[in-house]
């Protein structure tokens, strides 16, 4: 069974940073092309981030280049999301995902 917890989030001031992680288990995570995506109140799913198998090759969405970094261990199956800069517009429940599956989630709220 494919399960994906994320952990990390909370309530933040603008300006300020917080770390995702997201535990995976029931598929091979060594081999797997992760993502981050995020869904803000009333909005639809929004891509973030993506990582290769390796670490090596990352792409972010326009909207947080240069403040958010992906990273993986793939010793600990565990996928990363280090959020600098925080601004209001990116208050979401962010979730990590591979291929067609995606965790419960965990709340990122920034405050102005």
């Amino acid at each position: 069974e494919v399960q994906l917890v994320e952990s990390g989030g909370g309530l933040v001031q603008s300006g300020g940073s917080l770390r995702l992680s997201c535990a995976a288990s029931g598929f091979t995570f060594s081999s797997s092309v992760m993502k981050w995506v995020r869904q803000a109140p009333g909005k639809g799913l929004e891509w973030v981030a993506l990582i290769g198998t390796s670490g090596a090759r990352t792409t972010y969405a326009d909207s947080v280049r240069g403040r958010f970094t992906i990273s993986r261990d793939n010793a600990k199956n565990t996928l990363y999301l280090q959020m600098n800069g925080l601004k209001p517009e990116d208050t979401a429940v962010y979730y990590c995902a591979w291929a067609s599956n995606r965790g419960q989630g965990t709340q990122v709220t920034v405050s102005s």
